[in-house]
């Protein structure tokens, strides 16, 4: 079988260089090999002119263009501002090109943050951008209004959880893009030969040539590439005008949302759990500005949330273990309204406009199939019994519309819906929520399955589970898949909806851990250093989506619903609250014109209105309201052609020839640096920095959770009591605090009292321990081991002693003298171990008296006392003879070979 890899985009860094008539943009990869220039012409006042030769230059070639240019375009030589190539900005990646009312502008990313990493691709989030007109001032056109659109568009902040990647698809989930890369050979072949017809009709110079391999004529390499799903781009449109005419090594796709990184230690494995949240650009808004769907079934809040749990001891993806579990929040999909003309902190909810056929509904779902598969899952938390219908008004709306779609399709395929009053339930004593959501979880999980690349371990038949065999999904020779999704929703999808979709994560989790080998039992427990650790990274995720959406940070969080928040949560809440209300009625509308315009909803134009002066943005959004129908969709075959037939695996996962034809394949080499992750990942090339590299920034389960007293279990799934946990024990002290503390707490603290096996001191005991400044005394009494019977006699005096020196280091205590059997064991271990090593290193071993196994190494004498180097060449010699003479300050002749070297490398550096 031929093997597979992502194509890693070959421009990383990019050098904007400017003259009077153009402006050059200098893209190269990682390594700085491969060079590609992009042109832009400056004296079009509103058009965009780009000019992509698609040539690749090395080093020494865009090195001589850069020097051809600055000489072509100097004015008078020695005249101060002669040079006529001057460098304007660097970059790492081009957002896009955007027109108002004047020219062009260029948006740069200009500086980076790196968030997570999966299987060696890097996700990195945007720090600062940079926005550059392109015309000269000479034959600039000013408009009046120009900046204040310039203004508008500002408003979206790029540095405020925007994200992107090089080499992995963002836009995709990990179960789409790992599916990619196990297409079978046939298609991989159907696709490269489709590709290679592309290359012979359109140009010889296309980025995805097919070549031969040399000295491979059996093993070929492929890399893949495919079409982002546009519907989580947010940058589409800006890239629109030039995806066509660009190396599509031009283009880079960023998402919108939250993505987050965490590292579980369990006993010394490092597994990663990230969250990756992915915001609609279709329908996209504010709070109370965007509610329901449009007419092309697309809701508002819709984000897509992924978890990815992996053994980060394997990079690879072909070698590696991966899972991930998808679920959706969302709008209720109708069409519906809330009237804001007064101001209220809960508007009224207003049914815009009648859908009997639930048509808006039916393509919502319709969505829902192909991307996610069934079943798909509803999870209404909107509340039942109100004295005055509010939020009642969408679930009388959306069963109806449920139970209509339903009698089309076939029951195994049926849309199943959950409802459920959560805020009812919360002020019952009654009940509890979380083990409310917990049971729905359970059904959830089992039903969808979840993703994972590796068959069932060894481990499932040495610890079998009765829930392990009710998971569903869709098994294959490789691993499972998830087919359908959980789509939760409440009136805002923010506070209720993020902790139904942290329960179903935890119980998915879980699983996944479960399924990777980690854990006995697919079950996990609050107060663990695991759960803590998912907690954190889900309240996370639910702040940046709510901040996004409603213009504040969550008011009720997990620890609400558990009733266990602290009393200064109220004051909080309240002030969240008020924070949510402020932005809804004064800068909510400024948000929004900034969305429109940022994905190009709105583009101004001479003979349009202004956004501002535009009183609603309803037709922006409904276009096809304001267009005839060519033809009129089913309302009973409410699904897209093929659909059906695939269930309950997704229609866009299924090797099928409309999916083929948005892959692109490209045969390369295997050691291609287009497609090798280790180059691109540890840079052996260049100098960098260890913490950069593998993220030791990140939240840490041992670091963060982990109790800083010794002697206690280390398992990441042992159930704590909240006074053991770091954060509780440190408190709000400094960092320098923090760590005299950690220190003091480590070596001298009393174990907590859960743990039976260790016996606490006195305070005064503690007390004895440590010096005037309060450091902890450096103890240096050794633990007598009894070897005589005679030694058993000692004053309470030393044993207290010894105890105390015994916890330091090891965190245990003796609280009685060994037993005679002891002693007698550790005599016995003693002597082994003398006897074993009694063995003088001058003596010849053979290996052949000792075990009867075949030597594995190449040395013609090998044990674990005696090895025979290696003997060096003559060359070799010389190489290291030279380098001790240099040491010593004696200089060998240089030969001509080492003269020429240094001339290229005086040319190449000064000249």
């Amino acid at each position: 079988m031929p093997q597979s890899a992502a194509i890693i985009s070959g421009i990383q860094r990019m050098v904007l260089y400017e003259t009077r008539a153009r402006y050059f943009l200098v893209g190269s990869n990682q390594a700085q090999t491969k060079h590609r220039v992009l042109k832009i012409d400056r004296t079009e006042p509103k058009d965009l002119v780009i000019i992509d030769d698609k040539h690749v230059y090395n080093h020494q070639e865009v090195r001589e263009l850069l020097s051809r240019l600055d000489l072509g375009n100097r004015t008078k030589i020695g005249q101060k501002g002669s040079s006529g190539l001057s460098r304007a900005v660097s970059a790492f990646g081009i957002v896009g090109f955007v027109r108002f009312l004047e020219g062009y502008y260029i948006v740069l990313i200009t500086k980076r943050r790196k968030m997570a990493d999966i299987g060696g691709h890097s996700i990195y989030k945007i720090e600062d951008t940079s926005m550059i007109y392109i015309p000269n001032d000479s034959v600039r056109i000013t408009h009046p209004d120009e900046a204040r659109y310039v203004r508008i568009f500002q408003n979206v902040d790029l540095s405020s959880n925007f994200y992107f990647s090089y080499s992995y698809d963002l836009s995709h989930s990990l179960q789409y893009n790992l599916t990619l890369l196990q297409r079978p050979y046939e298609l991989w072949s159907s696709a490269a030969s489709s590709a290679e017809e592309e290359v012979h009709t359109q140009s010889k110079q296309d980025s995805f040539d097919i070549f031969e391999d040399e000295g491979l004529p059996t093993q070929v390499v492929y890399g893949l590439q495919n079409e982002p799903y546009y519907k989580y781009v947010w940058n589409g449109k800006l890239l629109e005008r030039v995806k066509d005419i660009v190396h599509h090594d031009w283009l880079m796709y960023i998402i919108h949302g939250f993505c987050g990184q965490s590292k579980l230690l369990i006993y010394g494995r490092p597994v990663y759990i990230t969250l990756i949240a992915r915001r609609s650009s279709k329908f996209a808004g504010t709070r109370f500005l965007k509610r329901g769907a449009n007419c092309e079934g697309d809701v508002a809040n819709e984000v897509e949330t992924e978890q990815i749990v992996h053994d980060a001891s394997v990079m690879s993806f072909t070698a590696g273990s991966y899972s991930s579990y998808v679920q959706v929040r969302g709008s209720v999909p109708l069409y519906w309204s809330q009237d804001i003309s007064t101001m209220m902190p809960k508007p009224p909810i207003r049914l815009d406009q009648a859908d009997p056929y639930a048509h808006v509904a039916a393509l919502h779902f319709n969505q829902m199939l192909q991307r996610f598969g069934s079943p798909i899952i509803i999870l209404n938390l909107v509340k039942k019994r109100e004295k005055r219908k509010h939020e009642k008004i969408l679930s009388e709306e959306l069963y109806p519309a449920v139970i209509n779609l339903n009698q089309f399709l076939p029951p195994d395929h049926w849309i199943d819906y959950i409802a459920w009053d959560m805020a009812r339930y919360t002020k019952s004593k009654l009940c509890n929520v979380l083990d409310r959501l917990s049971m729905i979880a359970e059904n959830v999980v089992k039903r969808t399955g979840f993703f994972i690349n590796r068959s069932n371990f060894y481990c499932h038949t040495l610890r079998p589970d009765d829930r392990w065999g009710d998971v569903g999904g869709h098994i294959t020779s490789s691993g499972r898949l998830q087919t359908g999704v959980l789509r939760t929703n409440c009136v805002d999808c923010l506070d209720r909806t993020n902790t139904a979709q942290f329960m179903v994560g935890k119980c998915a989790l879980a699983y996944q851990l479960y399924a990777l080998g980690m854990i006995d039992k697919p079950k996990l427990q609050f107060d663990t250093d695991c759960v803590r650790l998912f907690e954190e990274l889900y309240e996370d995720h639910g702040d940046t989506l709510s901040l996004q959406y409603g213009g504040s940070q969550l008011v009720h969080r997990v620890k609400t619903y558990r009733k266990i928040a602290p009393w200064t949560q109220h004051s909080k809440d309240i002030m969240q609250t008020l924070s949510r209300y402020y932005s809804n009625a004064f800068s909510d509308a400024d948000r929004q014109d900034a969305i429109n315009l940022f994905l190009q909803v709105y583009q101004p134009l001479e003979s349009k209105p202004h956004l501002w002066e535009l009183p609603t943005d309803f037709y922006l959004h409904q276009r096809s309201t304001m267009a005839l129908p060519q033809e009129r969709r089913s309302y009973t075959l409410w699904w897209s052609e093929g659909t059906l037939s695939y269930l309950p695996v997704p229609y866009d996962e299924v090797t099928c020839e409309d999916n083929m034809r948005k892959m692109k394949v490209k045969r390369v080499n295997r050691f291609d640096e287009s497609i090798d992750i280790y180059t691109e990942f540890f840079k052996p090339y260049e100098l960098t920095s260890f913490d950069d590299t593998f993220c030791i920034a990140m939240t840490n389960s041992a670091r963060e959770f982990m109790p800083k007293t010794v002697g206690v279990d280390p398992s990441p799934f042992t159930v704590r009591k909240p006074e053991e946990t770091g954060k509780s024990v440190l408190g709000n002290k400094s960092s320098k605090e923090e760590t005299l503390l950690q220190r003091k707490t480590a070596a001298s603290a009393p174990p907590p009292p859960s743990e039976e096996a260790i016996t606490s001191t006195s305070e005064d005991d503690s007390e004895e321990d440590r010096d005037d400044d309060g450091s902890v005394s450096q103890r240096s009494t050794p633990i007598k081991l009894l070897t005589e019977s005679g030694e058993s006699a000692r004053t309470q005096e030393e044993q207290q002693q010894q105890q105390q020196s015994a916890r330091e280091p090891y965190g245990l205590n003796l609280a009685k003298p060994p037993a005679e059997k002891d002693l007698l064991i550790y005599e016995r271990f003693a002597h082994l171990g003398e006897s074993q090593h009694k063995v003088e290193r001058t003596e010849r071993i053979n290996l052949a008296n000792i075990i009867c196994l075949e030597p594995v190494s190449c040395f013609t004498e090998d044990s674990i006392y005696a090895v025979c180097p290696p003997q060096a060449d003559r060359d070799s010699r010389d190489v290291f003879e030279s380098h001790v003479m240099t040491g010593q300050g004696q200089m060998r002749a240089l030969c001509r070979d080492d003269m020429l070297m240094y001339r290229e490398y005086v040319k190449n550096r000064y000249m």
